[in-house]
């Protein structure tokens, strides 16, 4: 019997960076509009005008993912040069004090402005979303509720943007700081049913705290297009390698935590301060250091942490073919530490921030191994 397993795809965010000043800037539009001529609806602008954001169709296979993961990097950055610009792959901007930023104009971004006001000020922040195929809304919502102690960890593994307003924040992961003083942001709450998580919704809409359901910001979300769950709780990692590596990994949970709920496990029920707690730690310290256990509320090693997400997903990475790809990523991340290491360690170089730029540019479009970082 063939086993059809749950397709998914892959959403990226990049930043637009001036060439010669290394400053973000804001041509997504001419960015967005030369990359189309290769990836058509595969890419497109962002809130602000120094983002784009480019996305996989759903895939079968992590190899068929990565291969598009890297096609489109590469378009962009092709489009970029041919404007006088580069993309990077960052959490956060390095150069460039774009506070405010400035936006792109619409009546769902006059809705927004409206509604969030000053939130919008520090807006310019890349992440990457992973879909996972989950057509029952009412099995997508019970997989959530065994995804949600998992999402710090996540965080940690992609820690991506140590800088903010050209100095170092001192987090792995300040996206994540800055992200989560949204009104509908960070882990969801635990659900009972579908039922519950709309209803849920509709009373977040009518207080005014969305613009509309694709405006839901938790970092576990039924996608409001398409029939997928939505992982989104990661920085945008610095190469197509990492997130392919991410995606089979979330896919791999995804398909745990449904196998568990098929058995009639309803997941755990965690204490938010854990949840909060653990989520500062994970942007804070990101994978060299320690997370929370939210199970316990104890202080591990976040290399632990990770792994025992792997020893949850084992089976089923192993079954989708997946497992060595993600045994690789977390190999390679202890030895060369996540993406907000590798930008501090080449900001100690002679050229500092200017230095971290060009690493990010040159790491964000490269021709790879399939699981190098």
């Amino acid at each position: 019997m063939t086993i059809h397993w749950p397709r998914l795809g892959v959403e990226e965010e990049f930043l637009v960076v001036d060439p010669v000043t290394r400053e973000v800037t804001p041509g997504a539009a001419a960015v967005v509009s030369e990359a189309e001529r290769h990836l058509g609806t595969r890419v497109c602008g962002e809130i602000t005008k120094l983002q784009v954001e480019t996305r996989t169709a759903a895939c079968h296979t992590t190899v068929d993912l990565h291969a598009q993961l890297v096609e489109a990097r590469s378009a962009l950055a092709s489009a970029a040069a041919a404007e006088q610009l580069r993309v990077m792959a960052s959490g956060s901007p390095v150069l460039g004090r774009a506070i405010p930023p400035p936006m792109t104009e619409g009546p769902r971004q006059d809705r927004g402005n409206a509604m969030f006001r000053g939130l919008h000020d520090e807006l310019s922040i890349c992440a990457v979303h992973v879909h996972v195929e989950s057509p029952d809304r009412e099995r997508a919502v019970r997989i959530s509720n065994h995804l949600r102690p998992y999402l710090p960890t996540l965080i940690a593994l992609t820690a991506n943007s140590p800088y903010w307003a050209e100095r170092d924040t001192g987090y792995a992961s300040w996206r994540t700081m800055t992200w989560h003083r949204w009104p509908v942001a960070g882990p969801p709450p635990y659900f009972t049913s579908a039922d519950h998580y709309d209803g849920l919704v509709d009373t977040l809409l009518d207080a005014g705290a969305l613009v509309d359901k694709g405006t839901i910001f938790w970092d576990v979300r039924l996608s409001a297009h398409q029939p997928t769950l939505e992982v989104r709780a990661s920085d945008v990692p610095v190469s197509a390698a990492e997130s392919a590596a991410l995606a089979a990994l979330v896919r791999g949970l995804v398909v745990a935590a449904g196998r568990a709920v098929d058995a009639g496990d309803p997941g755990p029920q965690v204490q938010p301060e854990l949840m909060r707690l653990a989520y500062w730690r994970a942007a804070r310290d990101g994978f060299g250091g320690c997370g929370v256990d939210v199970h316990s509320g104890q202080l591990k090693p976040a290399a632990e942490l990770a792994h025992r997400l792997l020893d949850v997903a084992r089976p089923a990475l192993a079954d989708m073919g997946d497992l060595d790809r993600v045994s690789e990523w977390l190999r390679q991340l202890g030895s060369e530490g996540d993406g907000a290491t590798r930008q501090r360690r080449v900001a100690a170089r002679a050229g500092g921030l200017t230095d971290v730029v060009d690493h990010l540019v040159a790491r964000t479009a490269a021709r790879e191994e399939s699981t190098k970082p």
